[in-house]
């Protein structure tokens, strides 16, 4: 399986802490050595940084992790594969344009049948379950609003009552975002916590560091991130349960 990685906030802000957690799970501390990936928001454009090595022995990767690049909306992923070969035509996280927005998407998991799950506009780059599903969900998004847009809340309403089929065809752990929202849906693992003031100290799992949020953040920052795996040791995650879905907008919870 592989490992997901998302943030929303209320002001751009750095992943530098989180990503190294991630990092580490690319190689050293967990099995997902067959590349990795992440995008950045900045307005509508997006920056994506991808490599087909471990994370934890990427040159790409340990720059990311020490360079604060400022984002209100970030989504990560590290590989183990099981469908497609390791390449970068393969590598999380997938982006398309839809509605002049960039839509980004990462899933961890496994598809049975995937190939038979219908796609139009959107076609597939590389062979991995996971892109077939995304050129789903869109084409099915396409077909759903021909002409134009319904408004970013309205698109992830219609595409989270898409995600029960994926479910049913296996293990979908999946996050999404148009650089405004980010939609996160669980059929097995994934958590998610919300940091707002008064801020403490945050101690991760998988590497030796730890950081003092209140000398990093204002009184009125809202940062939630999403994970796998809870990536800190001393705080407290929302576990999401199966068939959920979660959407956030610059870094609070809403109701789908």
């Amino acid at each position: 399986m592989c490992e997901l990685l998302g943030m929303s906030a209320n002001v751009p802000t750095d992943i530098c802490f989180s990503f190294k957690g991630l990092k580490e799970r690319g190689g050293r501390t967990g099995p997902h050595k067959d590349g990795w990936g992440v995008a950045f928001y900045e307005g509508k454009g997006v920056c994506t940084f991808k490599d087909a090595l471990p994370s934890y022995q990427s040159e790409i990767a340990r720059l990311v992790s020490d360079y604060p690049i400022k984002s209100t909306a970030v989504i990560a992923h590290v590989r183990q594969a099981n469908s497609g070969r390791v390449g970068l035509e393969n590598t999380h996280p997938f982006t398309r344009e839809l509605w002049g927005r960039y839509w980004t998407y990462a899933h961890n998991g496994q598809l049975k049948d995937f190939r038979q799950l219908a796609v139009e506009r959107f076609q597939p780059v590389g062979t991995t379950d996971s892109e077939r599903a995304f050129c789903y969900l869109f084409s099915e998004l396409v077909k759903r609003y021909p002409g134009t847009s319904p408004g970013p809340k309205a698109a992830m309403r219609f595409i989270a009552g898409l995600l029960p089929k994926l479910q049913q065809l296996g293990v979908f752990n999946m996050l999404l975002s148009d650089g405004e929202y980010v939609l996160a849906f669980c059929t097995t693992k994934l958590h998610w916590i919300t940091r707002r003031a008064p801020f403490g100290v945050a101690r991760l799992s998988d590497v030796d560091v730890d950081i003092d949020f209140s000398r990093e953040t204002t009184p009125k920052d809202v940062v939630t991130i999403i994970a796998t795996e809870p990536l800190t040791n001393n705080e407290q995650w929302h576990k999401m349960r199966p068939g959920e879905a979660q959407l956030f907008r610059f870094g609070e919870p809403l109701v789908l």
